[in-house]
């Protein structure tokens, strides 16, 4: 029992009567058994990082424009090919004559020409991460086209020009699709570029 300064016992208060209630309401009470359950956790899923991946598209979409005219006043005759300046001739006729393996291959049948653009954005990308040296794009001969003109031909010509990636180019050799393709030699970051 409390009891005052004086010594004197204090009247029992609300507590002590809600404290003595709850001792005699669980005076029989047996703790619950062990509920046998395996303690998991989950791997934190990573962030998508959505932004990200629209910006990564929109640079694909944009560093591919469309040319203002589509025919290049530098292109004479039909044969696509171009070489950036420092490549050797040698590595050009290599080109032309299929010295090089190719390693991959985009065929752009039937596509219009945005889907054409985006698609070869993405192959370029692909074939950076892979190393492919050289590659064979398809882009037709425009039989089926309006006008039945090769438009795909002369917009990839403008395309590829456009990347950074792309060395040299020209038009495939009859076995791998003549005017209908073209063979590119691209970049290599582990080799020279020239060999």
């Amino acid at each position: 029992m409390k009891r005052n300064g004086d010594g004197e016992p204090l009247p029992p208060s609300h507590m002590d009567d809600t404290a003595r209630l709850f001792r005699e309401a669980v005076q029989g009470a047996a703790p619950l058994p062990n509920p046998n359950r395996a303690s998991i956790s989950l791997p934190r899923l990573k962030p998508i990082p959505r932004q990200r991946l629209l910006d990564e598209k929109q640079v694909l979409q944009d560093s591919l424009s469309d040319p203002i005219d589509i025919l290049d006043a530098g292109e004479t005759g039909e044969e696509l090919f171009f070489a950036r300046p420092g490549i050797p001739k040698a590595a050009l006729r290599k080109l032309k004559r299929g010295g090089w393996v190719i390693r991959a291959e985009l065929d752009l049948h039937g596509l219009r020409s945005a889907e054409a653009r985006l698609s070869l954005a993405a192959f370029l990308q692909h074939c950076a991460r892979q190393d492919c040296r050289c590659v064979r794009i398809i882009h037709g001969k425009g039989l089926r086209s309006h006008n039945r003109e090769p438009v795909l031909k002369h917009k990839l010509r403008h395309w590829l020009t456009q990347r950074e990636d792309v060395l040299a180019f020209c038009q495939a050799r009859p076995m791998d699709g003549g005017s209908g393709a073209v063979i590119v030699l691209l970049k290599s970051a582990n080799r020279n570029p020239h060999g």
